[in-house]
């Protein structure tokens, strides 16, 4: 029942012209009637909660059933967001201030919220802190986060000024120092690895691990211009090239020149550890996408996702056998 009012409150909000452009160009690619892909992509939204953007992202039109219900789509993954967090704590992992008082002794750096503070305590936080970043309160997928240096402004008023007109809460934070060997991959933004865990009858188990690395911006984010590739969750090694949201592929950073594939994470043990024990701070929130930053002293927390997302995670370009990651959550 559950999975039919997702679905139709998905056709009811759905893009149609997104939608007929997605049939067209798969028409093109595949040779495939559109009405036949049309049909097919309300038969993988019935059966396994895919809309048609899973349907083009993931290729469904080249998968078999078998392997179609291996694949963790959108409604799926609404569905263990409902199956294990308890909305009644979404609000921790929305708001950054929140997230950052209760999980201050991971995140290990320091931090302003500013229409919560004076001015004269936001104006002493950038003589602290000569660049910082400023972040959205309830943003997401990095939009509206700035990193700002204060030599680029005429006075710390002008600063201030801009940080609190308009409607932006902004939460500042100084700039995370990452360890030399993840900044040769790119050094213009913290790259971060992505942790999905699930907390089930007080054990953490970890899904997967992808890294997610920052391509001409300061974010890292995938749907921000950033890659991705996946990451042993045991050995904490890079296993595969990175790829970007438009299924570019990279063996080397276009920028750095500097390998993807191969590279393993410095502390990677301590990192997992880190997930582990940040996992059980809200048990009422099981199922959470952890973004880990490395440092010079052993890897500390970005933040943590409620909505861990499915789109990264199991890309054509990484699933050459066409296995998708929903068997993992088989625990």
């Amino acid at each position: 029942m559950r999975r039919t009012i997702y679905i139709l409150k998905r056709l009811k909000d759905i893009d149609k012209k997104a939608m007929f452009e997605k049939v067209e160009s798969i028409h093109k690619k595949t040779g495939k009637s559109k009405i036949y892909i049309l049909y097919d992509m309300q038969k993988c939204a019935r059966k396994y909660g895919a809309g048609y953007m899973d349907y083009d992202l993931f290729e469904m039109y080249n998968l078999n059933a078998k392997q179609r219900n291996t694949y963790l789509t959108r409604g799926r993954n609404n569905e263990l967001v409902n199956k294990y967090n308890d909305k009644a704590y979404f609000h921790i992992f929305e708001n950054k201030d929140e997230f950052n008082i209760l999980f201050k002794d991971y995140i290990k750096r320091d931090w302003i919220t500013v229409k919560e503070k004076t001015k004269e305590e936001i104006i002493d936080f950038m003589k602290k802190h000569n660049e910082f970043m400023a972040k959205p309160i309830n943003g997401g997928c990095g939009h509206g986060i700035e990193k700002i240096n204060v030599k680029d402004y005429n006075s710390l008023d002008d600063i201030y000024n801009k940080l609190v007109s308009g409607n932006n809460n902004y939460e500042l934070e100084e700039v995370i120092k990452q360890h030399p060997e993840v900044s040769k991959i790119y050094p213009d933004a913290i790259n971060t690895v992505r942790v999905v865990t699930i907390l089930k009858n007080g054990t953490t188990h970890i899904i997967c691990a992808y890294f997610r690395i920052g391509n001409g911006k300061f974010v890292d984010n995938f749907n921000s211009g950033g890659m991705v590739a996946p990451v042993n969750e045991i050995t904490g090694e890079v296993t595969d090239k990175a790829i970007d949201k438009n299924k570019n592929l990279y063996n080397t950073h276009p920028q750095t020149g500097t390998e993807i594939k191969g590279f393993k994470f410095p502390d990677w043990e301590k990192a997992i550890e880190l997930c582990r024990k940040a996992s059980k701070v809200v048990p009422q929130m099981g199922y959470i996408g952890w973004d880990v930053c490395f440092t010079p002293d052993g890897p500390i927390l970005v933040e943590g996702n409620e909505f861990p997302g499915h789109d990264i995670y199991q890309l054509p370009e990484h699933t050459p056998e066409k296995i998708g990651i929903m068997p993992k959550f088989d625990i």
